[in-house]
């Protein structure tokens, strides 16, 4: 899963233009567009901003999807949100590709770890 795709995939499901995710999350246009391309990769921090202005939880914008429909079974486990949200303090040190293996990682085990 492409995360700029994810984020543009919900965004359009919500109805809302860049413009209006720029109003709601504080974060310019041009920066969105350009993680919806591709072109950068958010911090954690960044992502729970557009997440928020989504009024999706992180774990949802992370999580694997299936037909653009998030899949119930790949939720995360409350702790590992929990864990998600306390390297979001850590996130800011990291560098972009940092970033990415960071988010590749927690998008694998959420697409393989066993639910109950």
């Amino acid at each position: 899963m492409n995360l700029g795709h994810a984020i543009r995939d919900y965004r359009t499901q919500k109805g809302y233009s860049q413009g209006d995710l720029e109003k709601r999350s504080g974060l310019l246009r041009c920066y969105l567009s350009r993680v919806e391309n591709g072109h950068t990769t958010p911090s954690l921090n960044t992502l729970a901003k557009i997440a928020g202005a989504m009024d999706i939880s992180l774990s949802e914008l992370l999580m694997e999807e299936s037909g653009g429909v998030p899949h119930p079974m790949n939720r995360l486990k409350d702790e590992e949100l929990r864990f998600l949200i306390q390297m979001r303090r850590y996130s800011v040190d990291l560098d972009e590709a940092d970033r990415t293996l960071l988010i590749d990682m927690v998008r694998k085990f959420a697409a393989v770890s066993p639910q109950c």
